[in-house]
């Protein structure tokens, strides 16, 4: 070649060749396969010809994450501050994060609230529905129950499509379910008479794109940004989902004063949900390269992921409350307005108190996310969360009897506080501490576990409301103890968590700052 021109020969990376399932290898934390894959990472060093200083420079990797899409990107530096890719080194991946991810997270914000929006359209006025319908509450309550129930049913597909297509078109599936769902809700009730069976289908069809979208932050996330930006991303995309039943909570008691009021209150959400699909068709499927060293990584088979995931003692004692909270959330929030107007509470002031146990909370979580994400303290704040969150179920037993409006109100504002910013670090720290299980199985499990208690809570709390001779009538007491005992019993799986099973390490984001050696991640936690 001449002079002036130099070819730069890009050869793979000695730990990017490592991180790659070699076939017929299986991944294992046993002590012979950690001696053949010592034995692998020097003669795969002395093909790339680092030979004894492939390992040193290794072990002084330093990385730095900025948020240019130039050269100033992640890059991997060796011990004296110069960039690995010189003439007598090879050239290192550079990392980078690009300002389109701000894009598809705007999306995932907007999907998330439009579909917890149709979830709880009817429950701010359960009684104004049922009127409408010619039914009772007990039946409406069924729009919300088998809206969660069908989260199971897609779960599996939300599970397979988030590991081999991304979340892209997991965002894209989730639309078109949106905006089918709402326009037959609709139909149902411009039909005359208005078909509640009609409603109910449209209500599932919606409850169906719910997974794809509320389980996809923590893939998101993984793909799209930096490990100092991951739980953020997370806690806003997640925690839109709240906020449109906030909104739901809030508006819907204003927008709706007599039965007829129903289908306009149901055409007004179809149109903003109908709006809210249309970006999803022209998001990025992913980035041109790769964040962070785990986002390249290649990681077992899905079947591979969950056997790991259910032999770590770490997840399910994360999982037991997670689960368990995320359902009484559901369930209290589907139910306020039966707690409440029983002892003589508006149904616009219950709306404003299902609005503060979810807008409390989002402020919240928008200060205790990016501490997390700079100081990585997941556990700390775990433990400190699942007990106030349990006491807050607890006092909640006494609020309506108290007659004061601020009572509900004050609880729902800590509740929510409590809840909301435990949601994304708790989901974050499964990621870190089960890598290289891929986020999207975990995520998918915990809320799928959630919304499947969250149905059954209703149910429950639905068959201890009271009857029309109780004091005061059909008062929902005894569904109120129930979800404090519910909450009470799984705060000892969390503060147990560092105590039973395996030790707890941030697996990914030690990977990421070239500590960990890859193999590593595949070890079962809990064996």
């Amino acid at each position: 070649m001449s002079g002036d021109k130099r070819q730069i020969n890009h050869r793979p990376s000695e730990e990017h060749l490592l991180s790659q399932e070699v076939p017929g290898i299986e991944m294992t934390s046993s002590a012979g396969d950690r001696s053949l894959e010592q034995n692998a990472s020097t003669i795969i060093a002395q093909a790339l010809g680092h030979g004894d200083s492939a390992s040193k420079n290794q072990s002084r990797v330093q990385e730095q994450y900025t948020d240019n899409e130039d050269r100033r990107g992640l890059q991997r530096l060796d011990s004296e501050g110069a960039a690995l890719g010189s003439e007598t080194t090879h050239e290192r991946p550079i990392y980078k994060v690009y300002k389109r991810r701000w894009f598809g997270l705007i999306q995932l914000v907007l999907l998330n609230i439009v579909v917890s929006w149709d979830w709880l359209t009817y429950a701010p006025v359960t009684n104004t529905t049922a009127t409408f319908f010619e039914t009772d509450p007990t039946t409406i309550n069924w729009l919300s129950t088998a809206f969660q129930f069908a989260y199971l049913v897609a779960s599996p597909f939300t599970l397979y499509t988030l590991h081999h297509s991304g979340p892209r078109l997991s965002i894209i599936t989730a639309s078109i379910l949106i905006f089918v769902g709402n326009w037959l809700r609709y139909a149902a009730m411009r039909i005359q008479p208005a078909s509640f069976a009609l409603a109910m289908v449209a209500q599932i069809i919606i409850g169906l794109a719910q997974p794809f979208v509320l389980s996809a932050p923590t893939r998101y996330s993984d793909l799209w940004f930096s490990p100092r930006g991951r739980v953020s991303a997370t806690a806003v995309a997640s925690l839109a989902n709240p906020f449109g039943g906030a909104l739901g909570q809030l508006i819907d008691p204003f927008l709706v004063n007599v039965p007829s009021d129903i289908p306009n209150l149901t055409l007004y959400v179809a149109i903003i949900s109908s709006v809210a699909t249309i970006p999803s068709f022209f998001i990025p499927a992913k980035p041109p390269t790769p964040v962070a060293p785990s986002s390249m990584h290649l990681r077992p088979p899905i079947m591979k992921q969950v056997s790991l995931l259910i032999h770590s003692v770490n997840f399910w004692l994360l999982f037991l409350p997670f689960t368990v909270y995320v359902g009484v959330f559901n369930s209290l929030s589907s139910l306020l307005v039966q707690f409440l107007t029983p002892y003589n509470f508006s149904e616009t002031e219950s709306g404003i108190a299902g609005a503060l146990l979810i807008v409390v909370g989002l402020v919240a979580a928008a200060i205790t996310s990016p501490i997390i994400d700079r100081s990585k303290r997941y556990l700390l704040l775990i433990k400190a969360l699942v007990p106030v969150i349990a006491l807050s179920y607890l006092a909640f037993i006494w609020a309506p009897p108290s007659y004061s409006i601020v009572a509900p109100y004050l609880i729902c504002s800590v509740l929510g506080a409590a809840s909301f910013s435990l949601i994304p670090v708790a989901l974050e720290w499964l990621v870190e501490v089960n890598w290289p299980v891929g986020p999207e199985v975990g995520s998918v499990i915990c809320w799928a576990g959630g919304q499947a208690l969250g149905g059954i809570f209703i149910l429950i709390s639905d068959a201890l409301g009271e009857g029309s001779n109780a004091s005061p009538p059909y008062n929902m007491h005894k569904a109120l103890i129930f979800q404090a005992v519910v909450a009470m019993s799984v705060v000892p799986c969390a503060l147990a968590i560092g105590w039973l099973g395996s030790g707890v390490q941030n697996r990914r984001l030690e990977f990421d700052k070239g500590s960990g050696d890859g193999s590593d991640g595949i070890e079962t936690a809990g064996t």
